[in-house]
């Protein structure tokens, strides 16, 4: 067995003007669709994403950096593990071009030269300690968390896409077999007090939801392949959003396909945490001392800065990132 791991980002440049004015032509689509800009805001951490993985995941495979074709100029592309990836060498050109992150996600299973163990990482995710391989696979299987989660519909931030991906998952699994086939898979001690979650959820006949921690994510390539050949009217579907969809599914969908299917090891739930930034600045505080303590092997930080703060927040972070990982990598030329 090949044991390879490679890791996956996407990334955007939001300010690249070729990127705005190909983006301004398709913006008369639908209403249903998101367009918000805040969903291509650079908070210029990416340098940090690359430091991270030389400071502690020097073993992965390669990395295929996924972008729409610019690349920032600080990049050595010629690194030997770097794979630049646009999307039009592994996105069907049907779908092109797309600024909505779901078709891009759903179709990562054709990169050329993809190892069929990788882990996904959005741009707002990074390392923050020492990994292993096996804090990711074991044995050729993912590492994950078998916790259930409620979906809550929240119209202000627009999360169907879970209620979506979970129409999918209980048309095509029966939560009492699941549980009755890998019952120490979903209730183990490991998880903590997430493990509650599942505790209250016992009488739910179907699955009200699964917990995303909304940190890197351990995937199979054909675990893409499988889903792609059962539901591929709805993945064809998400790809033909140009932009983000109240009908779109996304790669949780292949993560939760696999707890489902019982294709996952169980492993600590504070592995990671993911935090929201937001307009105050005392709630702020908490990321950046969870950064700078190095508190989690992996985190992940959401933009809800609505206001005015931006530009603050933004120092504030790369400060404290800074703290963490000062010198270059060999990734920065």
């Amino acid at each position: 067995m090949d044991n390879k791991i490679d890791f996956v980002i996407t990334w955007v440049d939001g300010s690249d003007e070729k990127w705005k004015t190909e983006k301004k032509r398709f913006q008369v689509l639908s209403l249903k669709e998101d367009k918000r800009d805040i969903r291509y805001r650079d908070w210029d951490n990416l340098r940090f994403f690359f430091r991270g993985i030389e400071l502690f995941a020097p073993w992965v495979n390669r990395i295929h950096f996924v972008t729409w074709g610019h690349v920032p100029g600080w990049l050595d592309t010629d690194h030997p593990k770097l794979n630049i990836v646009s999307h039009s060498e592994f996105i069907p050109k049907e779908f092109l071009p797309t600024f909505n992150a779901n078709p891009i996600e759903v179709n990562l299973h054709r990169i050329s030269g993809l190892a069929e163990q990788f882990v996904y990482f959005n741009d707002d995710m990074l390392l923050l300690k020492k990994t292993t391989p096996d804090d990711f696979f074991r044995d050729g299987i993912p590492r994950d968390i078998g916790v259930m989660n409620v979906n809550i519909s929240d119209r202000a931030v627009g999360n169907h896409i879970e209620a979506a991906d979970m129409d999918i998952i209980n048309d095509h699994f029966s939560k009492n077999d699941v549980i009755r086939r890998n019952w120490s898979k979903w209730y183990n001690l490991i998880y903590g007090r997430e493990l509650i979650r599942n505790i209250c959820l016992i009488p739910w006949k179907k699955f009200p939801g699964l917990l995303h921690q909304h940190i890197p994510t351990s995937l199979l390539k054909s675990t893409f392949e499988e889903v792609w050949t059962k539901e591929e009217e709805v993945l064809l579907e998400t790809s033909r959003h140009r932009f983000r969809n109240s009908l779109d599914v996304n790669q949780w969908l292949f993560e939760d396909w696999q707890r489902c299917s019982g294709n996952f090891i169980p492993r600590r739930a504070s592995v990671g945490r993911s935090f929201s930034i937001t307009d105050n600045p005392e709630e702020n505080r908490k990321v950046y001392k969870a950064i700078e303590q190095q508190k989690y092997m992996m985190i992940c930080f959401n933009d809800m800065v609505f206001g005015d703060a931006f530009e603050d927040e933004k120092r504030k972070l790369i400060g404290a990132l800074t703290s963490v990982m000062p010198e270059k990598s060999k990734f920065e030329r």
